[in-house]
């Protein structure tokens, strides 16, 4: 290969002769699909349980060598699938489902990686990176073209937990998954309000920077509430809301509330959270935090809050939370009688987060509301990504005018 053959593809190979299969990856690489944000980034790639190499990419160039320091993230597979998404990298997020890849350590660098080698440059194509807004530098994955799609991700998750549904709406809409401000690779002010109404301005700003002017929103917990929260105050810029097992205001007496109004959440600034302590109390708290997308979430949640301003982020939406006020002129139940949009919430039978008895008080203040029941938890997209994204394609595909979304 030349070496105007290696600028234009964005690659260059050790000659240590890794196998061909990692190689043709490597190759491919395309620094315009994945914004890496660091001045060195190494992903390694490793083959069954013997064999690894570090793609390392350095100012938009990618490189094989044998493998060297921490990298920032691990993708594993045996031979056979790395043979198939060197012919065809839209594989590997097959692979992925099926548990024959495994990522780790960091989904936006190990995805995006996979993205930036597919090869493909047709519009809609999977791509990772930073936008500037007025309130934060944020993180986002899209794909598709269509209709806009804005998925906003809950409480200590990321971007990447909206994977399922960006590989399952692409096909028809333009789906747009946002880190919000305070985690995974967006900015995390010092000192933001982190409640419902901050991330819901941030993503007006996105919405504003991206030049969108009015889009679908899904939200999922936390950016459940956020969805809402958008669509309560801007709802010239929501089409349709799909509220996967969203955060509401309790309605239960909250024994805790004094303590927690005193209670700040800068303290997380001087915390002492060492790695193997907090990784030993989230694999207590969470069964199976080592396997398929559970593993994938825990990583996600714990490089954002093994940092300090990660923890304030997470603690304080915790308290907001917990903190909001469910009646009076200003509480939650009694502003969401006002919502316009059309909504369809999705809530988890299995949901211990959010019961599914919350649909009876949501039926109340909204009587066209759609509703349904999925025999899942806290994360439909994931736990039942068939079922949850043919409801979400449907509600998404019906008629757009006001008047519609009133009677729906």
């Amino acid at each position: 290969m030349s070496p105007a053959t290696q600028a234009q593809a964005g690659a260059r190979v050790d000659a240590a002769a890794p196998p061909k299969l990692l190689r043709t990856l490597v190759e491919r690489f395309d620094p315009a699909v994945f914004d890496a944000r660091r001045a060195v980034t190494r992903i390694r790639l490793a083959i069954g349980e013997e064999r690894s190499w570090d793609a390392v990419v350095v100012d938009g160039l990618a490189h094989l060598e044998r493998p060297g320091s921490r990298p920032d993230a691990v993708l594993s597979a045996d031979a056979q699938t790395w043979r198939a998404m060197a012919v065809d990298v839209r594989e590997g997020m097959d692979a992925y489902r099926a548990g024959r890849l495994s990522i780790r350590r960091n989904m936006h660098v190990g995805v995006g990686f996979l993205a930036a080698t597919s090869g493909s440059a047709e519009p809609g194509r999977l791509r990772f990176y930073s936008v500037p807004t007025r309130s934060a530098r944020l993180s986002i994955l899209e794909a598709g073209t269509g209709p806009a799609v804005l998925a906003l991700h809950g409480l200590g998750a990321t971007k990447g937990s909206f994977l399922p549904t960006v590989a399952a709406l692409a096909d028809r809409f333009r789906v747009i998954a946002v880190d919000q401000p305070g985690f995974g690779d967006s900015d995390k002010p010092i000192g933001a309000a982190y409640d419902s109404r901050y991330f819901a301005g941030c993503a007006i700003d996105l919405l504003d920077a991206l030049e969108l002017e009015r889009v679908h929103l899904v939200g999922n917990s936390l950016g459940g509430r956020v969805a809402l929260e958008i669509a309560l105050r801007n709802p010239e810029r929501v089409e349709r809301l799909g509220l996967l097992a969203p955060s509401l205001a309790w309605r239960r007496g909250r024994p805790w509330l004094p303590l927690l109004r005193l209670t700040r959440p800068e303290l997380g600034l001087v915390q002492l959270a060492p790695r193997p302590l907090v990784e030993a109390i989230v694999h207590r708290l969470i069964p199976g935090a080592d396997e398929g997308w559970t593993a994938a979430g825990v990583d996600e949640f714990l490089r954002a809050y093994l940092t300090p301003a990660g923890r304030v982020a997470f603690y304080a939406a915790a308290r907001h939370i917990y903190l909001e006020e469910p009646h009076g002129q200003e509480g939650f139940w009694t502003r969401l009688a006002k919502l316009e949009p059309a909504a369809l919430f999705v809530w988890g039978r299995n949901d211990r987060l959010v019961p599914v008895g919350f649909a009876r008080h949501v039926t109340e203040a909204l009587p066209r509301a759609r509703h349904l029941e999925l025999d899942c938890g806290h994360v439909p997209q994931i736990e039942l990504p068939k079922q949850t994204h043919a409801a979400l394609a449907k509600f998404f595909s019906g008629p757009f005018t006001r008047r519609a979304r009133a009677d729906a």
